[in-house]
Protein backbone atom coordinates (compact mmCIF):
# COMPACT_ATOMS: atom_id res chain seq x y z
CA UNK A 1 0.00 0.00 0.00
CA UNK A 2 1.13 3.72 -0.58
CA UNK A 3 -0.57 6.41 0.78
CA UNK A 4 0.22 9.93 -0.36
CA UNK A 5 -0.52 13.08 1.43
CA UNK A 6 -2.39 15.24 -0.92
CA UNK A 7 -3.52 17.85 1.52
CA UNK A 8 -2.14 18.65 5.23
CA UNK A 9 -4.07 21.77 5.75
CA UNK A 10 -6.47 22.92 7.69
CA UNK A 11 -9.86 24.46 6.19
CA UNK A 12 -7.83 28.27 4.94
CA UNK A 13 -4.87 25.74 4.28
CA UNK A 14 -1.27 27.57 4.75
CA UNK A 15 -0.18 29.95 3.63
CA UNK A 16 -3.62 31.69 4.85
CA UNK A 17 -5.30 34.65 2.96
CA UNK A 18 -3.50 37.90 4.14
CA UNK A 19 -1.58 36.52 6.95
CA UNK A 20 2.04 37.53 7.03
CA UNK A 21 3.03 35.24 10.16
CA UNK A 22 6.47 33.50 9.93
CA UNK A 23 4.70 30.25 8.90
CA UNK A 24 2.40 31.52 6.47
CA UNK A 25 5.59 33.50 5.07
CA UNK A 26 7.97 30.43 5.60
CA UNK A 27 9.83 29.34 2.62
CA UNK A 28 9.75 25.30 3.67
CA UNK A 29 7.83 23.70 0.82
CA UNK A 30 6.39 21.85 4.00
CA UNK A 31 5.06 24.84 5.70
CA UNK A 32 2.56 24.87 2.28
CA UNK A 33 -0.43 23.39 3.05
CA UNK A 34 -3.36 22.56 0.54
CA UNK A 35 -6.76 21.12 2.15
CA UNK A 36 -6.57 17.31 3.93
CA UNK A 37 -6.82 14.61 1.61
CA UNK A 38 -5.24 11.58 0.89
CA UNK A 39 -4.71 8.96 -2.09
CA UNK A 40 -4.16 5.48 -1.39
CA UNK A 41 -2.97 2.84 -3.82
CA UNK A 42 -3.37 -0.83 -2.91
CA UNK A 43 -4.39 -3.98 -4.66
CA UNK A 44 -4.50 -2.17 -7.83
CA UNK A 45 -7.25 0.29 -6.40
CA UNK A 46 -6.66 4.14 -6.41
CA UNK A 47 -8.97 5.25 -3.79
CA UNK A 48 -9.13 9.06 -3.08
CA UNK A 49 -10.40 10.30 1.15
CA UNK A 50 -12.12 13.76 0.66
CA UNK A 51 -11.55 16.09 -2.21
CA UNK A 52 -11.77 19.48 -0.87
CA UNK A 53 -11.46 22.70 -3.06
CA UNK A 54 -7.38 21.77 -3.90
CA UNK A 55 -8.29 18.14 -5.32
CA UNK A 56 -7.48 19.06 -8.91
CA UNK A 57 -4.35 21.03 -8.11
CA UNK A 58 -3.40 17.40 -5.54
CA UNK A 59 -4.11 15.04 -8.27
CA UNK A 60 -2.52 17.02 -10.84
CA UNK A 61 0.42 17.08 -8.72
CA UNK A 62 0.46 13.62 -7.88
CA UNK A 63 0.03 12.75 -11.13
CA UNK A 64 -3.27 10.94 -10.23
CA UNK A 65 -4.30 9.41 -13.54
CA UNK A 66 -7.35 7.20 -12.47
CA UNK A 67 -9.62 6.92 -9.68
CA UNK A 68 -11.56 3.92 -8.59
CA UNK A 69 -13.89 5.25 -5.85
CA UNK A 70 -14.03 8.72 -3.58
CA UNK A 71 -14.61 8.68 0.00
CA UNK A 72 -15.76 11.05 1.99
CA UNK A 73 -15.30 11.79 6.08
CA UNK A 74 -17.57 14.49 6.22
CA UNK A 75 -19.70 16.85 4.71
CA UNK A 76 -17.72 20.62 5.63
CA UNK A 77 -16.70 22.23 1.99
CA UNK A 78 -12.98 22.10 2.87
CA UNK A 79 -13.31 18.23 2.80
CA UNK A 80 -16.29 18.35 -0.82
CA UNK A 81 -15.75 21.45 -2.76
CA UNK A 82 -14.13 19.91 -5.44
CA UNK A 83 -16.07 16.75 -6.03
CA UNK A 84 -17.02 18.32 -9.37
CA UNK A 85 -13.18 17.62 -10.83
CA UNK A 86 -13.91 14.11 -11.14
CA UNK A 87 -15.51 14.82 -13.95
CA UNK A 88 -12.41 14.30 -16.04
CA UNK A 89 -11.61 10.72 -14.81
CA UNK A 90 -15.26 10.49 -15.58
CA UNK A 91 -14.40 11.26 -19.71
CA UNK A 92 -11.16 9.21 -18.74
CA UNK A 93 -12.64 5.74 -17.50
CA UNK A 94 -15.98 6.02 -19.38
CA UNK A 95 -17.99 4.94 -16.24
CA UNK A 96 -19.81 7.19 -13.09
CA UNK A 97 -17.63 7.75 -9.95
CA UNK A 98 -19.01 5.47 -7.24
CA UNK A 99 -18.77 7.91 -4.18
CA UNK A 100 -19.20 6.81 -0.50
CA UNK A 101 -20.16 8.54 2.86
CA UNK A 102 -22.64 8.65 5.67
CA UNK A 103 -26.01 9.30 4.23
CA UNK A 104 -25.97 12.85 5.64
CA UNK A 105 -22.66 13.70 3.72
CA UNK A 106 -24.63 12.11 0.64
CA UNK A 107 -27.75 14.37 1.09
CA UNK A 108 -25.79 17.33 1.65
CA UNK A 109 -23.69 16.42 -1.29
CA UNK A 110 -27.23 16.13 -3.41
CA UNK A 111 -28.03 20.15 -2.48
CA UNK A 112 -24.25 22.21 -3.38
CA UNK A 113 -23.69 19.82 -6.30
CA UNK A 114 -27.44 19.70 -7.09
CA UNK A 115 -26.78 19.88 -10.47
CA UNK A 116 -25.37 16.98 -10.67
CA UNK A 117 -28.23 15.15 -9.54
CA UNK A 118 -30.85 17.01 -11.46
CA UNK A 119 -33.32 14.95 -13.55
CA UNK A 120 -32.32 16.92 -16.76
CA UNK A 121 -28.78 16.78 -16.33
CA UNK A 122 -26.34 19.98 -18.29
CA UNK A 123 -23.94 17.93 -20.54
CA UNK A 124 -20.61 17.45 -19.16
CA UNK A 125 -21.43 17.45 -15.30
CA UNK A 126 -20.09 14.81 -13.14
CA UNK A 127 -21.49 11.25 -13.20
CA UNK A 128 -21.59 9.81 -9.60
CA UNK A 129 -22.92 6.41 -7.92
CA UNK A 130 -23.74 7.25 -4.47
CA UNK A 131 -22.98 4.29 -1.86
CA UNK A 132 -24.24 5.16 1.32
CA UNK A 133 -22.60 3.56 4.45
CA UNK A 134 -24.10 2.42 7.59
CA UNK A 135 -20.74 2.14 9.59
CA UNK A 136 -20.31 -1.49 9.13
CA UNK A 137 -16.76 -2.74 7.09
CA UNK A 138 -17.67 -2.24 3.06
CA UNK A 139 -15.46 -3.58 -0.09
CA UNK A 140 -14.27 -1.60 -2.69
CA UNK A 141 -13.82 -4.49 -5.05
CA UNK A 142 -11.42 -6.48 -3.49
CA UNK A 143 -10.17 -3.66 -0.42
CA UNK A 144 -12.08 -3.97 2.43
CA UNK A 145 -12.38 -0.41 4.36
CA UNK A 146 -13.54 0.50 8.15
CA UNK A 147 -15.53 3.22 8.61
CA UNK A 148 -14.18 4.28 12.31
CA UNK A 149 -16.10 7.22 13.41
CA UNK A 150 -15.25 10.39 15.44
CA UNK A 151 -16.83 13.02 16.91
CA UNK A 152 -15.89 16.82 15.47
CA UNK A 153 -17.41 18.64 18.16
CA UNK A 154 -20.97 17.07 18.20
CA UNK A 155 -20.60 16.38 14.22
CA UNK A 156 -20.37 12.60 13.83
CA UNK A 157 -17.31 12.10 10.96
CA UNK A 158 -15.71 8.75 9.65
CA UNK A 159 -12.35 7.93 9.44
CA UNK A 160 -11.36 5.01 7.90
CA UNK A 161 -9.00 2.14 8.51
CA UNK A 162 -7.51 0.12 5.46
CA UNK A 163 -5.35 -3.27 6.53
CA UNK A 164 -2.64 -1.72 8.75
CA UNK A 165 -3.10 1.98 8.11
CA UNK A 166 -5.85 4.18 9.48
CA UNK A 167 -6.58 7.96 8.92
CA UNK A 168 -8.59 10.07 11.03
CA UNK A 169 -9.18 13.77 10.34
CA UNK A 170 -11.44 16.57 11.85
CA UNK A 171 -11.34 14.47 15.28
CA UNK A 172 -12.10 15.92 19.28
CA UNK A 173 -12.74 13.30 20.75
CA UNK A 174 -12.60 9.45 20.15
CA UNK A 175 -14.73 6.85 21.94
CA UNK A 176 -13.21 3.64 23.20
CA UNK A 177 -15.02 1.71 20.80
CA UNK A 178 -13.31 3.34 17.67
CA UNK A 179 -10.07 3.24 19.73
CA UNK A 180 -10.14 -0.27 19.83
CA UNK A 181 -11.30 -0.75 16.17
CA UNK A 182 -8.03 1.81 14.98
CA UNK A 183 -5.55 -0.20 17.39
CA UNK A 184 -3.58 -2.84 15.71
CA UNK A 185 -2.51 -0.39 12.99
CA UNK A 186 1.24 -0.05 11.71
CA UNK A 187 0.72 3.23 10.42
CA UNK A 188 -1.91 6.01 11.83
CA UNK A 189 -2.76 9.44 10.40
CA UNK A 190 -4.78 11.68 12.70
CA UNK A 191 -5.41 15.22 13.29
CA UNK A 192 -3.78 18.04 15.16
CA UNK A 193 -4.98 21.42 14.48
CA UNK A 194 -2.72 23.70 16.73
CA UNK A 195 -0.98 24.19 19.92
CA UNK A 196 -3.81 26.09 21.56
CA UNK A 197 -7.14 24.70 22.99
CA UNK A 198 -9.93 24.22 19.99
CA UNK A 199 -13.66 23.61 20.25
CA UNK A 200 -13.99 20.64 17.89
CA UNK A 201 -9.97 19.33 16.58
CA UNK A 202 -7.49 18.03 18.83
CA UNK A 203 -4.72 20.07 19.95
CA UNK A 204 -0.81 18.96 19.31
CA UNK A 205 -0.86 17.27 23.09
CA UNK A 206 -3.99 15.82 22.70
CA UNK A 207 -3.09 14.38 19.19
CA UNK A 208 0.45 13.14 21.28
CA UNK A 209 -2.08 11.53 23.99
CA UNK A 210 -4.60 10.06 21.46
CA UNK A 211 -1.40 8.55 19.60
CA UNK A 212 0.35 6.91 22.72
CA UNK A 213 -3.46 5.72 23.38
CA UNK A 214 -3.70 3.62 20.20
CA UNK A 215 -0.26 2.65 20.32
CA UNK A 216 0.47 3.19 15.97
CA UNK A 217 4.24 1.88 14.69
CA UNK A 218 4.13 5.20 13.80
CA UNK A 219 1.65 8.20 13.82
CA UNK A 220 1.76 11.60 11.37
CA UNK A 221 -0.16 14.91 12.04
CA UNK A 222 -2.50 16.58 9.60
CA UNK A 223 -4.50 19.03 9.32
CA UNK A 224 -2.50 21.61 10.55
CA UNK A 225 -3.19 25.46 10.97
CA UNK A 226 -0.64 27.96 10.65
CA UNK A 227 -1.03 28.36 14.29
CA UNK A 228 0.76 25.42 14.89
CA UNK A 229 4.29 26.23 14.15
CA UNK A 230 6.94 25.96 11.52
CA UNK A 231 6.90 22.19 10.42
CA UNK A 232 10.69 22.06 11.23
CA UNK A 233 10.52 23.56 14.71
CA UNK A 234 7.46 21.51 15.19
CA UNK A 235 8.78 18.00 13.89
CA UNK A 236 11.79 18.48 15.93
CA UNK A 237 10.12 18.32 18.90
CA UNK A 238 8.72 14.99 18.86
CA UNK A 239 9.01 11.63 20.12
CA UNK A 240 10.52 9.37 17.27
CA UNK A 241 7.43 7.82 16.25
CA UNK A 242 5.01 10.89 15.65
CA UNK A 243 5.90 13.41 12.90
CA UNK A 244 3.93 16.32 11.22
CA UNK A 245 2.70 14.99 7.82
CA UNK A 246 3.31 17.50 4.89
CA UNK A 247 1.69 17.82 1.55
CA UNK A 248 3.43 15.08 -0.89
CA UNK A 249 4.44 12.62 2.01
CA UNK A 250 4.47 8.68 0.69
CA UNK A 251 4.22 6.20 3.25
CA UNK A 252 4.74 2.45 2.07
CA UNK A 253 3.47 -0.21 4.06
Amino acid sequence: MIVTVLGSGTSQGVPVIGCDCPVCTSLDYRDKRLRSSIHIETNGKSIVIDSGPDFRQQVLRERVKSLDALIFTHEHKDHTAGMDDIRSFNFLQKKDMPIYGDPRVLNQLKQEFSYVFAEKKYPGVPQVEMKALDGSPFLIDNVEITPIEVMHYRLPVYGYRIEDFTYITDAKTISEESIEKIRGSKVVILNALQKTDHLSHLTLDEALEMAEKIGAEKTYLTHLSHKMGKHQEVDSQLPDHVSIAYDGLRIEL
